[in-house]
């Protein structure tokens, strides 16, 4: 089984939680993405203003850092588009990358149960499915998170066991 996982997904798709659940199950590390964004990062998204291209670049560069330093590790990252899971795979075989695929609907109705979340606004979630780029099936194991959580990690358990 891969000892370098990303689950990816647009936010509010599950990422942390699926995450750091897989990576408890498995032993290994859990990295939240989200805590790796520069202040400068975090400022625009609280005030619902998307990243850019270049607002991502030092942060993607970071976690396939965590990635190349780490013998395991889970990371939580939305890896949007071909390029940023490029990004993080850089210099690296043998990361497997779990996309948690929902509909804008499903997950703007978990975004409004969150307390505390700088990711700010509907507006905001928008741009991330105009910005996403879905994983094909040899980029990443799908998931559909219409299902509970439960669900979803045991079917990404035994998809990354299945490898």
């Amino acid at each position: 089984m891969t000892k370098k996982i990303v689950v990816l997904g647009v936010s509010g798709s599950g990422k942390s939680l699926i995450g750091k659940s897989i990576a408890d199950t498995l032993g290994y590390r859990f990295f939240d993405g989200d805590d790796f964004h520069s202040q400068a990062n975090v400022d625009k998204m609280r005030q619902g203003i998307p990243l850019t291209d270049d607002d991502r670049t030092g942060w993607l560069a970071t976690l396939n850092s965590i990635l190349k330093n780490n013998t395991s590790a889970v990371i939580a990252c939305s890896g949007l588009k071909p390029e940023y899971r490029a990004m993080l795979r850089n210099g690296l075989n043998d990361v497997t990358m779990i996309y948690l695929k929902g509909n804008i609907d499903t997950i703007w109705q978990r975004h409004q149960k969150r307390d505390g979340h700088y990711f700010n606004g509907r507006d905001m979630l928008e741009s991330q499915f105009a910005t996403l780029v879905e994983p094909t099936q040899e980029e990443a194991l799908v998931i559909d998170i219409s299902q509970d959580a439960n669900a979803v990690l045991n079917q990404a358990l035994s998809l990354l066991s299945a490898q």
